[in-house]
C-alpha cells in the first residue's frame, strides 16, 4: 500500500471536517446540544485516526480494527447528547449527526469523496426535509397517562 502525498491526506482532512461541519452547522441552526464545532472535530478526528492507523505504521497492522473502535467510542460521546426528561428522549438526532459525522471522516479518509460528500448530502436532507414532517406521536396529547401503561387490547 502506497501512501498518498502528504498534500492529499490534508485535503482528507479538510474535506472531512468541512462535511462534518455541514452537518453541524444544521444540527447549530436548530440550537441542538451538539454544533458544528462538536462534528467538525468528530469528522476531523476520525480521518485522523484511520489514516494514521492506515499510513503511519508502514502498513503494520489492521486499520479495520480502528475503525470498529472510532464506531464504538463515537457512541459514548452521542450518548452524552441523549437526555431523558419525564418520559421524553431528545438528543437522538444529534447523537446520530455525530455518529455520521464520524463515518463521513472514515469514508473521505479512505478516499472515498463521493461517498463521504453523498453522505453528508443525504444527512442534511434527511434533517432538514424529514424535519417538515409532523412527529410521530405514540400517544395522542388526550390520553392520561394512566392510560400509557395500558396494552394496545386495553384500550
Amino acid at each position: 500500500m502506497q501512501m498518498p502525498e502528504t498534500y492529499v491526506l490534508i485535503a482528507r482532512l479538510v474535506l472531512a471536517g468541512v462535511l462534518g461541519g455541514l452537518i453541524g452547522a444544521e444540527r447549530e441552526y436548530r440550537a441542538k446540544v451538539a454544533g458544528m464545532r462538536t462534528h467538525l472535530m468528530v469528522a476531523i478526528g476520525s480521518a485522523l485516526m484511520l489514516i494514521v492507523s492506515r499510513y503511519g505504521f508502514n502498513g503494520q497492522g489492521d486499520p479495520s480494527r480502528v475503525a470498529a473502535q472510532i464506531v464504538s467510542g463515537i457512541g459514548f460521546i452521542g450518548a452524552g447528547a441523549i437526555m431523558v426528561q419525564r418520559h421524553s428522549v431528545h438528543g437522538l438526532t444529534t447523537a446520530a449527526g455525530v455518529w455520521v459525522a464520524a463515518g463521513i471522516g472514515m469514508a473521505v479518509a479512505c478516499g472515498l469523496y463521493a461517498i463521504g460528500i453523498a453522505a453528508t448530502v443525504l444527512s442534511l436532507v434527511g434533517l432538514e426535509v424529514l424535519g417538515w414532517l409532523p412527529p410521530n406521536r405514540h400517544r395522542s396529547s388526550g390520553e392520561s397517562s394512566s392510560a400509557a401503561g395500558k396494552t394496545a387490547s386495553d384500550r
